[in-house]
């Protein structure tokens, strides 16, 4: 018999696992970072980590925005926002473990890199536009497969 995260949670009152997906890096690694998720004592704040359930998936991003009644949640190597009720958000994250140190949610650094990652967004979304026109130019003018064979040579 298989238990859900949120049965867990409710006996437990925690939850660690290694993380799955690239939607947090680079804050959190895939297949390497542990997460330690907590049931959360209040309604979350902005550029907490919400574990939440869309459809039968469970999704861990971060709140951008609170809302009554819902948040605006985006993955930190993710450019589009979600919106996602409050009755959906089953866990905060309180801490992590990355190449075998923790770090608690409430650690300064921690903080400091999260408004950080968070202001620098704009920067990020409009390389991540300007990398794909690139790419769809190229792609139309028929010299992406070139443009990836030097790729290749200049990373030898």
């Amino acid at each position: 018999m298989k238990i859900s995260l949120e049965e867990l949670l409710a006996r437990d009152g925690k939850l660690v696992y290694k993380t799955r997906g690239v939607s947090m890096e680079p804050m959190l690694r895939q297949n390497r970072d542990l997460v330690m998720i907590c049931v959360p004592a209040a309604r979350l704040r902005k550029y907490d980590v919400a574990l939440y359930k869309r459809g039968k998936d469970y999704v861990l991003h971060r709140v951008i925005r609170v809302e009554d009644g819902s948040y605006r949640i985006r993955g930190d190597n993710t450019f589009s926002l979600e919106t996602v009720p409050d009755g959906n958000v089953i866990g905060v994250l309180s801490a992590f473990q990355r190449k075998g140190k923790q770090r608690d949610v409430s650690d300064r650094g921690y903080r400091l890199y999260v408004r950080f990652w968070c202001a620098i967004y704009p920067l990020r979304y409009g390389y991540f536009l300007f990398r794909r026109a690139a790419v769809l130019t190229a792609r139309r003018l028929g010299i992406l497969p070139a443009l990836k064979k030097m790729k290749k040579r200049g990373q030898s």
